[in-house]
């Protein structure tokens, strides 16, 4: 029976070490729940835009010409760049064959004078001559009643009376005709001198000049073009395109950020005209932004910005946070490290931001990617996103 006696023995010896080894043995590590990146609900101001790109143009163009035919361009008093005002003599046209016109204009004017003068001695003389007929035949009247004079000397007075009355109605007509030679020379004077007072080109209004096609000794004309361009008031816009599915939220009197061509600043502007129409090949409308005078701008030249369409204050989180499934929107909430899952409203949107405006409240963490890796109920370890870096959720495998 040694055989049964030793394992007897072994069995009571193992009996009596298994709780001390019990004791020694180690615990069992815990396992620690999946961290996941979120980001806290903040109530801070919100303002949407819309992107726009467009080019740089004048508000209105105003092109300046010859008002006469004929003359050559004397002398240019301004440049491409040069900003002028109204009434300002943008260039001068040769007038010597204007002067030439103008005195002998002034000559037959002199001469219509002359013959108006003697017109008019004329009259006075051809006025005594029909005074003293008319009194003769008057006389010879009353003679030939009382039977004094004949019948011959009657018809004599008679004959003589109605030549000086011809003659005087002559001579009325002739300084008539003298003062209607004056004022068609002198109407003729007023188109000269007109015409070389047009031989100076002024600006008709405030501006800038963009462009001065006018050269030195070409002859100007009425039907040859515009010799000058300019910007009025110097008002420069950008005439931008944008979306159709973006012109609805663009109103005249927004105010809108242009970023300038090169990077050499920005200037802020003003909404001033939407178009009513879509381009049906583009699917594009015009819009007008209103910017200020600057000498950074420059016509023709690319520029884009932003415009502020609407403006907000309230709960704001990262619009990588909301879920959005079948037109409902959802948030994954961090809360007593637990995920809790929220149905939500969502208001603006920008840039990379939502507004939430129920069932969120400033402070609460929310998963910054969400319906990726962890559902309702998980117990997470929340560590929060990088400020103003790639928001990213981690899961423990």
């Amino acid at each position: 029976m040694p055989i049964r006696t030793t394992l007897a023995a072994l069995m009571i010896g193992a009996c009596l070490l298994s709780p001390a080894r019990a004791e020694e043995a180690p615990a069992a590590p815990s396992v620690a729940p999946p961290s996941i990146s979120v980001v806290k609900a903040e109530r801070r101001p919100i303002v949407a835009t819309v992107s726009i790109t467009g080019t740089l143009t004048p508000r209105e163009t105003v092109m300046v010409g010859a008002d006469v035919d004929g003359l050559r361009i004397e002398s240019l008093l301004v440049d491409e760049g040069d900003a002028v005002k109204a009434g300002d003599v943008l260039a001068r046209l040769a007038t010597d064959l204007v002067d030439v016109d103008l005195a002998r204009a002034e000559a037959q004017i002199n001469r219509a004078e002359a013959a108006i003068t003697q017109a008019g001695a004329l009259v006075e003389e051809a006025e005594s001559a029909n005074t003293e007929a008319a009194s003769s035949l008057q006389r010879t009247r009353a003679l030939a009643g009382k039977g004094i004079v004949g019948q011959d000397i009657l018809d004599q007075r008679v004959s003589a009376a109605s030549a000086a009355a011809a003659r005087l109605a002559s001579a009325r007509q002739g300084i008539a005709l003298a003062e209607a030679d004056r004022a068609a020379t002198t109407a003729e004077k007023r188109t000269l001198e007109l015409r070389r007072a047009k031989a100076e080109i002024r600006a008709p209004t405030d501006g800038v000049i963009l462009s001065r096609p006018a050269r030195l000794g070409a002859v100007a004309s009425v039907a040859g073009g515009a010799l000058f361009e300019i910007a009025r008031d110097d008002l420069i816009e950008l005439d931008a395109e944008v979306s159709e599915t973006q012109l609805g939220r663009i109103a005249k009197g927004q105010r809108a950020d242009v970023l300038l061509p090169g990077g050499t600043g920005s200037v802020e502007g003003e909404v001033r005209l939407v178009s009513p129409k879509v381009d049906q090949a583009t699917r594009l409308g015009r819009v007008r932004i209103a910017l200020p005078p600057s000498p950074l701008l420059r016509t023709g030249s690319f520029a884009r910005g932003t415009v502020e369409t609407a403006h907000s204050e309230g709960v704001v989180i990262a619009r990588t946070a909301v879920l959005t499934e079948e037109g409902v929107a959802s948030v994954q909430v961090v809360k007593d490290g637990k995920i809790e899952t929220r149905q939500v409203k969502t208001g603006l949107v920008a840039g990379d931001d939502v507004e939430i405006t129920d069932n969120l409240q400033p402070g609460e963490d929310v998963v910054s990617l969400a319906g990726t890796f962890v559902r309702d109920g998980d117990v997470v370890t929340p560590v929060a996103a990088p400020a103003g870096g790639t928001q990213t959720a981690e899961a423990a495998r």
